[in-house]
């Protein structure tokens, strides 16, 4: 309710109950790719695939960003690139020695520049994945990922997962800092659905203008 994804230790699993993940599950199956960040992927340890019955066949690219290529080898997502395809993509001047570790499992690995805050530039991210046929994507996480994408006007949609609880100031949050100092300036979003998944609620916004 608080909009905290996380514990301050990083425990998530789990806020919302097995409705609300089911539907979560559909939604990656709708989209071409969903997108992670290396913080996210070492604490959860995810598969990032569609587990639903009939529906496996229909897990999407997985893409990981990870400036530093530091993932663990034996990490879900490494240990069945060659399953599912999964996408790493690192900044430039990551060794080749590293990236033949992840590609020797499966793994492809892409490059991007950075920008002046370290973090990998989320526009041309974009758009290399849009050059290899990505249209959806589906980003669950975490806060760096979703404050960058939010911050560079590259979200489409937010579909907004909410349980009943409470977790505190002390939390991770969803979204982190976007440095509005006048409401003015702050985006409007327009809600365009809601649901009732068992205890929870999922809301999803469109940008209001």
């Amino acid at each position: 309710m608080d909009g905290c994804i996380a514990t301050r230790s990083g425990d998530s699993k789990w806020i919302t109950g097995p409705t609300a993940r089911a539907r979560a599950h559909l939604m990656r199956a709708e989209h071409d790719a969903i997108m992670i960040g290396a913080e996210t992927a070492r604490r959860d340890n995810p598969h990032l695939t569609c587990r639903l019955p009939g529906m496996r066949d229909r897990s999407p690219v997985r893409v990981v960003l990870d400036t530093h290529l530091s993932l663990p080898l034996d990490t879900h997502l490494v240990a069945t690139a060659a399953e599912v395809p999964t996408w790493m993509v690192t900044a430039i001047e990551t060794k080749a020695s590293r990236s033949s570790l992840f590609e020797a499992e499966g793994v492809t690995v892409l490059r991007g520049r950075r920008g002046e805050d370290g973090m990998l530039r989320m526009g041309e991210i974009m758009s290399e994945l849009a050059r290899k046929g990505i249209t959806r994507v589906l980003v669950e996480g975490g806060q760096k990922i979703i404050t960058s994408l939010i911050r560079a006007e590259l979200v489409a949609r937010v579909s907004w997962f909410r349980a009943p609880s409470i977790i505190g100031a002390d939390g991770v949050r969803a979204i982190g800092a976007l440095g509005f100092e006048e409401l003015g300036r702050v985006r409007r979003w327009k809600r365009v659905s809601w649901e009732q998944l068992g205890e929870d609620t999922l809301e999803c916004f469109v940008h209001g203008d």
